[in-house]
């Protein structure tokens, strides 16, 4: 809870900062990096470059200022962002200390951004608001750790590359046994690790990817494609470096799987809707239902640009062959024509919605945004979609009401 003499502050000055967040964002992020150099290890390069990730923890502690004066989305559960982030950061490796450095940046930030504006009075009330949020994950990321049985100084465990699988243009995939003979996690389908790949010339740099196999407790399979820059972007390091330089025999350092987008126990007819190599979880929870709960229906959908760049088409048709009632649906935006292939995006009007379908959404942002208003216009509440997002989530203050 906020403190009765910090809300009115809040409530105060939440707009403005709301409204110089990428400001403050990319001063906070200029500052703590600049003066710690070592930090670029634990942020994608490539997420800075676009500006991404400097917006998404400014935006999430301003989400929560926001959350606790009551002002936050209707029907948006805050624990649900608590969750998402702390399944991050323990697969990044972040550690409780590491909280007080962001926190005297990221405030820093604010301070330099508005200046004299940022009174003793509003230093403290915003301050407040950090810390409660970061006691939150604080807390959520230590019991995270404990059930993984992970020491969070050292969170990372040497894998050996058992095969590398071309699966579809500019994507492979990489099967991994324990280097020291042991088994391999247990873990819910739907889940990621962190691969720390160690770059020549470049430090260590972090990526998560979804597991795309059900658990089978002596492997575990990652699909990683090749992230090539546009407009500007740059190309994606560690994606690059794993398709030019990781081969079998090879030996890699991942996380324990974590992640908050994972198969829950019930009956209901699954709808699994993909596009580009969000496809991974995916595999991993069609195969794992096919596995356990063969009289379930499911319906999957995926989109990409065409049936040449389709990752694990083969795997998630045998999958479904296994189950007694599948279905699947593609769009491409090039090459479409053959049956059950629809021409360019995805059209929710076409997909064939139960009205009990609990559905399970990943790829990238714009294309689950446009996908979950078409769901919504077919009656699906937002309790039944469950989503990942790549990269750095989003989080924003709902903007003042202009003036009249």
């Amino acid at each position: 809870m906020l403190s009765a003499s910090s809300t009115p502050v809040i409530e105060a000055t939440l707009p403005v900062v709301g409204e110089h967040l990428d400001t403050i964002a990319a001063e906070f992020y200029r500052t703590m990096i600049g003066e710690n150099p070592e930090l670029l290890n634990l942020f994608s390069r490539s997420a800075q470059a676009t500006g991404e990730q400097r917006s998404a923890l400014a935006g999430a502690v301003a989400a929560y200022a926001a959350h606790l004066i009551g002002a936050g989305p209707r029907g948006v559960a805050f624990e649900h962002v608590v969750e998402r982030i702390a399944q991050r950061h323990c697969a990044l490796g972040i550690r409780p200390e590491q909280y007080t450095m962001v926190g005297r940046y990221l405030l820093r930030a604010v301070g330099t951004v508005l200046g004299d504006a940022v009174t003793p009075e509003i230093g403290a009330a915003w301050d407040e608001v950090y810390w409660i949020f970061a006691a939150r994950l604080i807390g959520r990321e230590a019991r995270i750790y404990a059930e993984a049985g992970v020491d969070g100084r050292d969170p990372w465990r040497t894998f050996t590359v058992a095969q590398r699988i071309t699966e579809a243009h500019d994507t492979v995939s990489f099967v991994l046994v324990p280097a020291d003979g042991g088994p391999a996690p247990d873990f819910r389908p739907g889940q990621y690790v962190t691969v720390a790949a160690d770059l020549p010339g470049a430090g260590r740099q972090l990526r998560q990817y979804s597991l795309s196999q059900a658990a089978t407790g002596g492997t575990l399979r990652i699909t990683v494609r090749r992230v090539r820059g546009t407009g500007g972007a740059p190309d994606g390091v560690v994606s690059g470096f794993l398709h030019d330089h990781v081969r079998a025999g090879d030996e890699i350092s991942i996380s324990r799987p974590y992640g908050d987008l994972v198969l829950h126990p019930g009956t209901e007819p699954l709808l699994l809707i993909s596009a580009g190599v969000g496809v991974t979880p995916m595999a991993s929870i069609l195969e794992h239902v096919a596995r356990t709960q063969p009289t379930r229906a499911v319906t999957a959908v995926h989109a990409d640009r065409s049936p040449d760049r389709h990752p694990l088409r083969a795997d998630m048709a045998v999958n479904g062959s296994r189950l007694r009632s599948f279905r699947s649906l593609y769009w491409y935006e090039e090459h479409a024509g053959e049956p059950g292939t629809y021409p360019g995006r995805v059209d929710t009007d076409l997909i064939p919605v139960h009205p009990d379908a609990v559905v399970y959404l990943c790829g990238p942002a714009p294309f689950m945004r446009t996908v979950r208003a078409g769901l919504h216009l077919r009656g699906v509440p937002d309790e039944r979609i469950r989503y990942e997002v790549f990269g750095s989530e989003q989080w924003r203050p709902v903007p003042a009401p202009a003036a009249a």
